[in-house]
């Protein structure tokens, strides 16, 4: 049964989404068949990818307002093993939508059941906030990846968002686990980046993963070319950091 994996920080601007583009390819060319879930209103997972304009193809929004099946909205993207459920902006009004409807915190867990066996992996690249898109995506997940960038301001919403992880866990997902805290933006020339890394490591030193992503031109550049930077230019320094957190993840979950 396939593993999912929820991608969120509250705060906006860490890397969540790069993270979830470049981790879902580095593990489709692994070999590991795997599905993006993109549950952000803002879509940029799914641009990121290349899909901008899906036509009349069902979303995410269809999946968790319409009974839509994950089968009818995914698509294959850039690699045999890559998928995607994509999002547009009216996800936003998911947001309201999902208030009146019962069992609201777990309509992804209850689309994503079916095709459990289908993927060996599935990411959820979930909002730049606490809200009840994020909620579905923490009560649907196995385990959550926190990017976390390297500043202070960063270090302040970690203990936030472990509180929200906790309360989670006490009322809808007993069973999620923290898959690892991830570090972005990294510059070794810059001595606040060790100290977040420091920071992370005293408190929780069983969750801070090895690979770390550095800044890079090239991950910023790849999204307005619609591809994910391992195609973009495999040979740069975020293609290879996202390939080894790809390695690393792949080993730790499917272990």
């Amino acid at each position: 049964m396939g593993r999912v994996i929820c991608i969120a920080n509250q705060k906006g601007g860490v890397g969540k989404t790069t993270t979830a583009v470049n981790l879902a390819t580095g593990l489709a060319l692994l070999g590991h068949r795997t599905l993006l879930i993109d549950i952000d209103p803002q879509g940029s997972a799914s641009s990121g990818l290349g899909l901008r304009d899906i036509g009349e193809r069902p979303t995410t929004y269809d999946i968790l307002m319409k009974d839509r099946s994950v089968e009818e909205a995914a698509i294959n993207v850039h690699n045999p093993n890559l998928f995607l459920l994509p999002a547009q902006r009216d996800l936003v009004g998911a947001e309201v939508e999902l208030v009146s409807v019962i069992g609201r915190e777990f309509r992804l867990r209850e689309a994503l059941e079916p095709v459990r066996d289908q993927y060996e992996l599935m990411l959820v690249d979930c909002p730049p906030s606490l809200s009840l898109l994020t909620i579905n995506g923490l009560t649907a997940a196995d385990s959550v990846l926190i990017p976390l960038q390297c500043e202070y301001y960063a270090l302040e919403g970690l203990g936030a968002l472990l509180e929200t992880i906790e309360l989670i866990r006490k009322r809808l997902n007993p069973s999620l686990t923290i898959a690892g805290v991830l570090l972005t933006m990294f510059d070794t020339r810059n001595s606040l980046s060790h100290q977040v890394a420091d920071e992370v490591k005293s408190h929780l030193p069983d969750k801070l993963l090895a690979s770390v992503i550095p800044r890079n031109v090239r991950l910023s550049e790849a999204p307005s070319h619609g591809l994910p930077v391992a195609l973009y230019d495999p040979v740069s320094r975020g293609a290879q950091a996202y390939m080894d957190l790809a390695k690393e993840l792949a080993a730790a979950v499917t272990s």
